[in-house]
């Protein structure tokens, strides 16, 4: 019947190649399929990353460094159950702090000794300077995981993103070894949660221009690489 196509034209056709920056058929059935996975509104998820530190630093001013030590412990906690219950899943970052806070948190409480609460920041903020770091130096830029696609950026911006990030984290755990070694608990604690986060933000706006610069348009989003 004439509605047949000749042999040999589908498998010639499948041979076809794609045109340049064209999308990945596979991967845009694939993105149709898979269910949107719900965010945390950016407000809520600000106020489970501070929530914690103010805890933290209500409780020392009130009763010390060792109960708040086990307050930011329950509350690093406390934001993960929400973070799970509102998303289905753990953010990178806040879980890995999560675990170093209860395993420093909890020597810090065996030893009565805040030496070990203290070197925390240091230890995490190189642990994630140098994860960053070395997975570009290998090609793999871990930031797009971290941020999970909360931005959609050209490779060259996410390899951009991902230096200076890394770069930061080794700032902010130097800032933690001068403060700590050479200020007093308190000053640490204030620092910690109304130094760090100011910082932090600070830094995060100045990337605006280089994320603007580098940001795919929704019509190139199809085809943007994906990593791992």
């Amino acid at each position: 019947m004439f509605w047949h196509a000749a042999p040999g034209t589908a498998r010639r056709s499948a041979r076809l190649p794609r045109r340049a920056g064209a999308a990945d058929p596979r991967r845009l059935r694939n993105d149709m399929a898979a269910p949107a996975r719900p965010h945390v509104n950016p407000a809520l998820k600000f106020a489970l990353e501070l929530g914690p530190l103010l805890l933290f630093f209500a409780v020392n001013y009130r009763w010390g460094i060792l109960p708040a030590t086990g307050a930011l412990m329950a509350g690093v906690v406390v934001a993960l159950i929400v973070s799970w219950t509102l998303t289905r899943k753990l953010p990178i970052m806040p879980l890995v702090t999560a675990v170093f806070v209860l395993a420093f948190g909890a020597l810090t409480l065996v030893f009565a000794d805040s030496t070990f609460i203290k070197l925390k920041p240091t230890i995490v903020n190189s642990l994630f300077g140098a994860a960053l770091l070395g997975a570009l130096a290998f090609g793999k830029p871990l930031l797009p995981i971290v941020l999970d696609s909360v931005l959609h950026l050209t490779e060259e911006g996410w390899r951009k993103l991902t230096f200076r990030w890394g770069l930061f984290f080794f700032v902010l755990a130097a800032l933690n070894e001068i403060v700590w070694r050479t200020q007093t608990e308190n000053f640490w604690v204030n620092f910690k949660v109304f130094g760090v986060m100011p910082l932090t933000l600070v830094f995060a706006l100045s990337q605006t221009p280089l994320i603007l610069k580098h940001e795919l348009k929704p019509d190139e989003r199809a085809a943007e690489p994906e990593h791992f």
